[in-house]
């Protein structure tokens, strides 16, 4: 597995040592422990902290290779890719805010209300239980934003592009899934228990159907950190 920082592309904020690399994917790919992906992450104070989601025989390789990531897939050292569903509550026809299209007109394509927010949240349970009739390991996890389902299941590892593609078709006409993302276009996944700094909320995993049901992150303790809790 790989790791990966964005610096500051949408805030802006980034530590002076970096601001070079303020807009850059940075991939951590030297990495032996979590403590050694923690000290990059303190070191650099990205504003996302991410996983690659292809599965590589051995990481060292990558790093010296200079073919483009689209590449992955054909290669010798590619062992396949988690599958994924990426549930964003700006992609819900909002009837205060309207479509996607429209926030995006008006400068406003990142931000979401509650409203929006409770039709991805209720959208994460449909979606996790009709994948667990298929698969026995789905997890749910909340990305500071909205919900990524994610399968760990070994034979979603070998999926086919054209089985991804289907897949992803198929569930976008029931849900407001990023396509792309369960294609396998976007291979990048905020890791769990890292701060979503857009928002200012914890990535974390929801264990329990009751646990999600009830899940608001105005209000739920785990997902706030210290400096942005009212004192």
């Amino acid at each position: 597995m790989k790791f990966a920082m964005i610096l500051g592309r949408h805030t802006g904020i980034v530590a002076e040592a970096h601001t070079a690399h303020k807009n850059d994917v940075m991939i951590i790919d030297d990495w032996i422990s979590a403590r050694d992906v923690r000290e990059y992450a303190v070191e650099y104070l990205p504003e996302g902290l991410y996983y690659d989601r292809n599965r590589y025989l051995d990481v060292r390789d990558c790093a010296r290779c200079g073919n483009r990531p689209r590449a992955c897939k054909k290669c010798y050292n590619y062992d396949g890719q988690q599958l994924a569903f990426d549930l964003d509550p700006e992609n819900v026809d909002c009837p205060y805010h309207g479509h996607i299209g429209d926030k995006i007109a008006r400068g406003s394509g990142l931000s979401f209300c509650m409203y929006e927010f409770k039709q991805v949240r209720g959208q994460a349970i449909r979606l996790l239980c009709e994948l667990c009739s298929s698969y026995r390991d789905v997890r749910v996890v909340y990305s500071g934003r909205g919900f990524h389902i994610v399968v760990y299941d070994e034979p979603a590892y070998s999926l086919s592009v054209g089985q991804r593609k289907t897949i992803a078709k198929e569930f976008a006409a029931r849900y407001d899934i990023d396509e792309w993302v369960t294609e396998g276009g976007s291979r990048l996944m905020r890791l769990p228990y890292s701060l979503n700094a857009l928002v200012s909320r914890k990535c974390m995993e929801i264990k329990g159907e009751r646990v999600l049901k009830e899940f608001d992150p105005r209000h739920t303790g785990q997902v706030i950190p210290k400096f942005a809790r009212s004192s």
